[in-house]
């Protein structure tokens, strides 16, 4: 018969507290088994090695627990580190990369052959086989150029997503998203993330569109993270838009991008936390701002 070790030899002993996350996770997992959850994943989670090691296996312990997550990911600090290397000119409008023809094939190779290869291998060693995509696998985005492309140039907007392709791989495996993409006429653009997760997780009609970042959430003042707005509904975030600058937003938009084309709630959370995912997902509080319908 196997010997069941003591407290303090070999498994650690499990205390009261541990029995409490467990039980306060309870009615969270049941609640989301079988539901679709796209994660865009950015910010410090991606830059920080044992942050990516943490984001690997809360995405792995989703689909154990019976979701379906899908990742969405960019790679804009690699690509500007990159850039700089190369001696390219790095600038920002609204938030979007100013692009030329140059920005988006180094954004392309940085994007497929750097950061979406290694999520996928993390993913596949934590425990659940990964398929990495970009938006030109399977026709799977549609794009055309954004508004101000005379402002920020290969910058495209997602018109399409075809679910087909991700419901097919999402059986078996988790997809991993790329935001890359390319027109009609085979003319590669850049693709905001935060974007093509919002359209993603409207194109499947997602329980929870995702969004880590590198602030604790949405704040009043922008300056003071103790403002961090907890709940909010699309409609405000709506009306907050047009007076809404830099990095945030863009999440902002894709939070309405996501409610408004079907999915039912939205967070942008703080990726600096390990295991913000969980944190968000199966705590009463949660760590970050949920929009609401």
């Amino acid at each position: 018969m196997e010997q069941v070790p003591t407290p303090g030899e070999g498994r650690p002993a499990f205390s009261d507290d541990n029995v409490g996350v467990l039980l306060e996770a309870l009615p969270y997992i049941r609640e989301f088994h079988g539901k679709t959850v796209v994660i865009k994943y950015g910010g410090a989670a991606m830059r920080d090695e044992a942050l990516r090691e943490a984001f690997a296996a809360d995405v792995v312990l989703l689909k154990y627990v019976g979701m379906n997550p899908v990742v969405v990911h960019g790679g804009g600090p690699e690509i500007t580190e990159y850039m700089k290397r190369l001696g390219m000119e790095v600038r920002f409008q609204q938030g979007l990369r100013v692009s030329d023809a140059e920005t988006v094939e180094v954004s392309k190779m940085v994007l497929l052959g750097k950061v979406n290869a290694d999520l996928v291998r993390r993913l596949n060693r934590a425990g659940q086989p990964a398929v990495g995509l970009s938006g030109e696998d399977g026709s799977l985005f549609e794009v055309g150029p954004v508004a101000n492309a005379e402002e920020v140039g290969f910058v495209g907007k997602i018109e399409r997503v075809d679910v087909d392709v991700l419901n097919h791989i999402a059986e078996d495996y988790i997809p991993v998203i790329a935001s890359s993409a390319s027109d009609r006429e085979s003319n590669s653009y850049n693709v905001n993330a935060d974007e093509a997760a919002g359209k993603v997780a409207a194109a499947l009609g997602a329980y929870k569109a995702i969004f880590l970042t590198d602030i604790v959430g949405w704040l009043e003042d922008p300056g003071d993270e103790a403002t961090r707005i907890s709940e909010t509904t699309v409609a405000e975030v709506e009306a907050a838009l047009p007076s809404t600058s830099g990095g945030m937003r863009p999440k902002l938009g894709a939070c309405v991008d996501a409610i408004r084309g079907g999915a039912q709630n939205a967070h942008i959370i703080d990726g600096r936390r390990p295991h913000s995912l969980l944190l968000e997902l199966f705590t009463v509080a949660g760590i970050g701002t949920k929009v609401n319908p």
